[in-house]
């Protein structure tokens, strides 16, 4: 899992040539938008797009608002990555709803992704 995080940030941090033109995402910020992180994440690793799909969608349920690109990355890649986030990547690996659930329950919306 680890050397994936590693590949996904390193994919997803925008560097360019100088006459490459901003990355889209959030105005301004030359930021990847979440939907492209989620389709990069889509191609690499299936499991790991589907976990954080469900990821951002609880987080929205829970905290009542969005996750962000940069948030989600951080949970990815920090150490050893956020734990619920990791634990949602290995529930839709096994595909169980139950587990994906509990860990749904579990963020903790007062320390933000990581």
């Amino acid at each position: 899992m680890l050397a994936l995080s590693g590949i996904v940030v390193a994919a997803s941090c925008p560097v360019h040539a100088q006459t490459s033109p901003a990355q889209q995402g959030a105005p301004g910020t030359g930021e990847m938008s979440i939907e492209d992180y989620l389709a990069l994440l889509a191609r690499i690793a299936p499991a790991a797009h589907d976990g954080a799909r469900a990821y951002r969608q609880a987080w929205q349920q829970r905290c009542g608002r969005p996750l962000t690109t940069a948030e989600l990355r951080v949970a990815m890649a920090v150490g050893d990555g956020n734990p619920v986030l990791m634990g949602m990547i290995r529930a839709s690996h096994l595909r169980d709803p139950a587990a994906l659930a509990s860990l749904a329950s579990q963020i903790d919306c007062t320390r933000g992704a990581r």
